[in-house]
């Protein structure tokens, strides 16, 4: 099986400026990709860690069997919105082995960056 069952993103930061806040294309996010390779859903929780204030989440989904899933975390807002302009860290438990890659755009000034990576995985 393709995958692990947690994985860690150290690194997120919303940014609350957007170039072009009208069109969701340039709209500066953060997005966890998610991939589940296995014939069986994968239920998903999210949470979310800061360094001045407890966790928060959990944030269910689901990633249907043998499909992908690309959440931002701009959508996230059960149990709460995820803070704009705020560092933060996420931790992601899957019923099922997943792949998870982190993905972020910053169009704060219109030389967009994007950056995406593989998060950590353990287990």
């Amino acid at each position: 099986m393709i995958g692990k069952t947690t994985w860690a993103i150290a690194e997120g930061y919303i940014p609350s400026g957007s170039t072009d806040p009208g069109d969701p294309a340039l709209v500066s996010h953060e997005t966890v990709c998610i991939l589940n390779a296995a014939d069986v859903d994968a239920d998903i929780e999210i949470t979310l860690f800061f360094a001045d204030r407890e966790p928060a989440g959990p944030y269910r989904l689901t990633v249907a069997a043998r499909r992908t899933r690309h959440m931002r975390f701009n959508d996230l807002s059960d149990p709460e919105p995820v803070p704009r302009d705020t560092d933060y860290a996420s931790v992601i438990h899957s019923t099922q082995p997943v792949v998870v890659q982190h993905t972020r755009l910053d169009s704060r000034r219109p030389e967009i960056a994007l950056m995406s990576t593989m998060a950590y995985a353990h287990g």
